[in-house]
């Protein structure tokens, strides 16, 4: 009888926490590097960039964390 393998790097929990997590990390340094006045007044004096960033990581987080705490097993 074999023990089962966790599948950590090939999760696509795993994956999608990458590309998540880069997409929000560009984000948010576009959030904090590129604010002009003009952007604001599109969104409502909101830094869409920044919260959008913010909120993607976040996401990221939780996938990351899921992936962490119930791994796949491989029989």
């Amino acid at each position: 009888m074999t023990t089962p393998r966790k599948a950590s790097a090939f999760d696509i929990r795993v994956v999608i926490a990458a590309l998540i997590g880069c997409y929000g990390a560009v984000l948010i340094i576009l959030g904090l590097v590129a604010d002009t006045a003009a952007a604001r007044a599109k969104t409502g004096d909101v830094n869409a960039n920044l919260w959008a960033g913010l909120g993607m990581l976040a996401v990221a987080a939780v996938f990351a964390i899921s992936a962490r705490l119930r791994p796949v097993r491989i029989e």
